[in-house]
């Protein structure tokens, strides 16, 4: 395993330090509980977790916390699976059941923010892989990079599918009384039996929904990114009216849809998904998907128009002046500067 990739990580991981760790300071764990059967934890001592995005990026925001790598999401569709062929880790199931841990994430991430050199920018989390993934449950390592969050009045935005951020309420509360905290959950369709083979490690949608119904309650307001929305498989207008009549009921306020994207990495192992699930689609999909990792902007503007229409419809517009600011998708065009914390050049969404 090429430990010294991870180290060198990216070019904007790397904006103090030569090495996030060295490869001597992994110790790898398996947990002998249900949860965590056949997954192995990589646990490393980061040397910063303040990761700077690319230049070239059209994300809204600069930098991000990322404490973990690989997740037992295991979505079929997750961008990010390529990121673990830099650690020649298998970006299939290797990708859901291998990852990795910045155990010391919380104590870095005070010191730097502590760091004359840092100057309070907006910090974007869930970016990359779910920060409230399961291994969440074990390691705790949310609480003490929200603490260290709050307690510098450090403006920060989640985007998650899980619902172990219920536990942190009253850390975001406390963080949303003294600077902005954006909240997003992703729900790209509420259709049960989609869900249990797409995103087989999530909680299901209404759980998701759930946590903004909750969040709502508290007075934190949340917005829902609707992704990914599936040609042909949760893109039928029932479906879509379906998905924004439950954000609308949960209280949400704003919907962001985003048509799937397929990335290498993930484009082969959803591929390889749909032709055992859904053999007769997979030529609609190379057709679709013929030019790249995009489905087309036709395709694109029309997902968007029909949910933009159904949120007015149910009362959902966009978020109003003053709200924290939320996590964005980047523009869906095909050459678009993509966006993802682990590769080289690139940071994204989902």
């Amino acid at each position: 395993m090429r430990w010294e990739n991870l180290a060198l990580e990216s070019r904007h991981d790397r904006p103090a330090d030569p090495a996030l760790f060295g490869a001597d300071a992994v110790t790898t764990r398996t947990f002998d509980t249900p949860e965590f059967a056949g997954i192995t934890f990589h646990e490393v001592r980061a040397r910063t977790v303040l990761n700077r995005v690319p230049g070239a990026s059209r994300m809204p925001f600069e930098w991000t916390v990322n404490p973990y790598r690989g997740c037992t999401h295991a979505c079929v569709y997750c961008f990010a699976r390529k990121t673990h062929s830099y650690l020649d880790l298998d970006t299939g199931i290797g990708f859901d059941t291998q990852i990795v841990v910045k155990v010391n994430a919380p104590e870095v991430l005070r010191r730097q923010l502590a760091s004359p050199r840092w100057h309070g920018d907006h910090v974007a989390m869930g970016t990359n892989v779910d920060c409230y993934q399961r291994a969440e449950g074990r390691y705790r390592l949310m609480p003490g990079i929200l603490a260290a969050l709050r307690d510098r009045a450090n403006p920060y935005s989640i985007l998650t599918k899980g619902t172990l951020i219920l536990r942190d309420l009253e850390l975001l509360k406390q963080s949303a009384a003294v600077t902005d905290v954006g909240l997003s959950v992703s729900v790209g369709f509420t259709d049960t039996e989609l869900w249990r083979t797409v995103e087989p490690g999530t909680p299901a949608p209404e759980r998701r929904l759930d946590v903004v119904r909750t969040f709502t309650e508290h007075g934190l307001g949340v917005g829902v990114l609707m992704a990914p929305v599936i040609p042909f498989l949760s893109d039928e207008p029932a479906q879509l009216r379906a998905t924004v009549r439950a954000i609308a009921a949960a209280g949400a306020t704003s919907v962001t849809p985003l048509v799937l994207h397929l990335r290498p990495g993930a484009r082969e192992w959803f591929m390889a998904w749909l032709g055992q699930h859904h053999p007769h689609l997979v030529r609609r999909y190379e057709r679709l998907y013929a030019d790249g990792a995009y489905a087309p902007r036709w395709y694109q503007r029309r997902i968007t128009r029909q949910v933009h229409e159904l949120a007015q419809e149910y009362g959902i517009g966009p978020a109003p002046a003053g709200m924290p600011r939320r996590i964005r998708p980047p523009e869906q065009e095909e050459h678009a500067p993509a966006a993802e914390e682990p590769t080289p050049t690139q940071l994204t969404l989902i």
